[in-house]
């Protein structure tokens, strides 16, 4: 039986992850009890209806009873059965944002502060994200990309790439991109900002993209870290490590990094990694 347990941050989307599987003929359950998972898993291999795809939705919704997550899946190990983790995430902005759009309380501080809420969902949640077999950083993603990026996953077979490269442009002057785990500062290229044709646009304009790549100190930086990368990356993955987050940054984060950004994951891509591409400060004035 193939057994998926999605988990992850409030707001990040389990809810359309679970659902791109069911609509993939996964039996699904969502808000299951930690401790109940290897019963529930005992309950649909022992039906009738033969069912050997599950994913069950288990978080912080479940309250004292998500202490038991741990619990139960070291019940799963002994009994012998397999399963895998998939953790969805998400900026902090993009989740407060989504909790005002649909005017929710976060479940770990319902009468207070979402960041308050947020900020101690992640440190609640560190330790399962660190046993995660996927993560998924749904910040930029629509819900066509998300379900594109579970088919990848689950559907496809693609249990070789099982490392997702997340290259996030941001600006220096809004804080640095805190969960990066290699940050590279593009502000020595020159700016596009003080040419006033190219002021409103971003790096993901081709007259941007034309200025920021005609410069050698642009070509040559580039080439120098995807041979970093080319190096990193297979060591990386042979840790058993399932997300890299690389943040590029400028002082905006509006041209220079966007466009740095997007060359990087078009060419992460050509090389058969999984890599998604995110701009966090691109749209800010």
């Amino acid at each position: 039986m193939e057994f998926v347990i999605i988990t992850g941050m409030s707001g990040a989307g389990k809810s359309q992850a679970m659902k791109a599987l069911e609509d993939r003929g996964y039996y699904c359950m969502d808000n299951l009890p930690p401790a109940l998972l290897f019963r529930f898993a005992e309950l649909c291999h022992q039906s009738k209806k033969e069912i050997d795809k599950v994913a069950v939705v288990a978080d912080v919704r479940g309250g004292i009873f998500f202490d038991d997550l741990f619990k139960g899946l070291g019940e799963l190990e002994e009994k012998g059965l397999k399963y895998r983790i998939l953790f969805l995430d998400a900026e902090d902005r993009v989740l407060i944002k989504r909790y005002k759009e649909l005017r929710r309380p976060h479940p770990l501080n319902p009468m207070g502060s979402i960041t308050e809420g947020i900020r101690e969902e992640r440190k609640f949640l560190e330790e399962i994200k660190d046993k995660a077999d996927y993560i998924i950083d749904t910040s930029q993603l629509t819900i066509g990309m998300l379900k594109e990026e579970i088919n990848k996953i689950f559907i496809e077979g693609e249990e070789a790439r099982r490392l997702t490269i997340s290259v996030s442009s941001f600006g220096f002057k809004h804080g640095v991109l805190l969960d990066a785990d290699l940050v590279f500062d593009v502000r020595f290229i020159p700016n596009p900002y003080y040419i006033p044709e190219l002021r409103e646009l971003t790096g993901e304009d081709e007259q941007v993209r034309d200025y920021v790549f005609k410069w050698e100190q642009t070509e040559i930086f580039v080439e120098k870290l995807m041979d970093m990368l080319n190096f990193l990356i297979p060591y990386y993955i042979e840790e058993g490590k399932t997300q890299l987050i690389i943040g590029i940054g400028c002082t905006g984060g509006r041209h220079r990094s966007v466009a740095i950004a997007d060359y990087i994951e078009h060419k992460l891509e050509e090389q058969g990694h999984r890599a998604i591409v995110t701009h966090r400060d691109y749209k800010l004035l």
